[in-house]
């Protein structure tokens, strides 16, 4: 069986969420198709390959290596009876019984980071573990290009992120910069007419990376047995995203 197939396999399963004994005739044999992708999740293939592709995109959109706006924001997911019990946490301010998934896009909406935590966790010591795991980014940017804003929503605390990643890295703040996005006032609002939720519209890329996911099935909900599982499901479905983007370009 060639790679191609089992990556259609692997596709198939992601986005119509079926059980892998459930896979129609016409594909190998499910038990070799899981092999495929067990291998290369354990190997961290299915992220390379994710982050390479990132990289094509950019260059083809003419985009810099070195991105000066990133933007993260956490969704929290419901678990299945599949989740194992260290994935299981309550988030009080989403009402969720879950994970949450913690994403750091560029422009473009595709991720640079991905990681995912309890739901119990908070926002801020999600995106402090997010940055930590990929502090080599930070670390291998050359200090003469442009501070890389880093926008959130308003439920962060700057100063709490900040102090705990310069333990971590002491020259990060040297190479970006924490912004909160603007929240439009009530009288904003009313004088353009609006009400309830309005999308801030650099805030609203992340949002839409968010909706993207759950056009895979597998991805409405928690399916797997651990976090890490888990995030190679978010780096699987933005490289299934990343193949059809640059196949139209």
């Amino acid at each position: 069986m060639s790679a191609k197939t089992a990556i259609d396999g692997i596709f198939y399963q992601l986005k119509n969420g079926c059980n892998w004994g459930d896979f129609p005739k016409h594909f190998p044999p499910y038990s070799t198709v899981y092999w495929y992708y067990k291998q290369w999740r354990s190997q961290g293939i299915i992220q390379e390959i994710m982050e390479t592709l990132h990289k094509r995109l950019r260059h083809q959109e003419e985009r810099n290596l070195w991105t000066t706006l990133i933007m993260i924001d956490s969704q929290a997911v419901k678990n299945t009876c599949n989740a194992s019990v260290e994935t299981k946490g309550f988030c009080f301010y989403k009402c969720t019984n879950g994970i949450k998934r913690h994403l750091a896009v560029d422009s473009l909406g595709f991720p640079l980071f991905a990681n995912c935590t309890p739901a119990n966790v908070s926002d801020d010591q999600g995106l402090i573990e997010l940055l930590t795991l990929n502090i080599d980014y930070f670390k291998s940017k050359p200090s003469e290009f442009p501070k890389t804003t880093i926008l959130l929503d308003n439920g962060y605390h700057l100063d709490t992120i900040a102090k705990a990643l310069v333990k971590v890295y002491p020259a990060i703040m040297s190479k970006i910069q924490f912004e909160l996005s603007p929240k439009p006032s009530k009288a904003e609002k009313a004088e353009k007419g609006l009400s309830g939720f309005v999308p801030v519209k650099t805030r609203w890329v992340v949002e839409r990376s968010n909706a993207w996911m759950e056009r895979c099935k597998s991805l409405v909900k928690n399916f797997e047995r651990t976090l890490a599982h888990a995030t190679t499901k978010i780096h699987l479905c933005f490289l299934r995203l990343l193949l059809r983007r640059l196949a139209v370009s």
